[in-house]
């Protein structure tokens, strides 16, 4: 089987950060990585040349296929600050209604900027989502 694209690098996250354009973009990437770090308590690793990602899940589909990704990871992409959590974690249905202004797919929550959200609803999401473990 074909081993997973993303992977873990050397790069360093600071750089990786500072070299953002928009400044608040690199804000939030500073907030954001502040708040996973709290959570996670461990440290941040450049998985690919955009996710900044936190500890290693190992997976197995019913298909076989299996991998590692990070256990909490986000990016702050161009469009928007991409969160890679899902809602299969007890209490999310509530805390999404109380997020703010964001849009969702089945494994990422996309934010266009942190003013936009409750700061505590988000951390509350991202620490369930880590603590749940990856299950989508």
């Amino acid at each position: 089987m074909a081993e997973n694209k993303t992977q873990p690098t050397d790069a360093s996250v600071d750089d990786f950060i500072a070299a953002i354009d928009n400044s608040r973009r690199r804000a939030d990437a500073l907030t954001a990585l502040a708040i996973y770090k709290e959570i996670t308590r461990l440290p941040a690793v450049m998985w690919g040349p955009s996710i900044i990602g936190f500890g290693t899940y190992h997976y197995v589909y019913a298909t076989g296929r299996e991998g590692d990704m990070p256990a909490a990871a986000f990016s702050p992409r161009k469009s928007n600050m991409t969160f890679y959590v899902s809602d299969t974690f007890d209490g999310a249905d509530s805390l999404y209604q109380r997020l703010g202004k964001y849009k969702r797919s089945v494994a990422c929550l996309y934010i266009n900027k942190l003013d936009d959200v409750d700061l505590e609803v988000l951390r509350e999401i991202i620490a369930r989502q880590y603590t749940h473990g990856y299950a989508c």
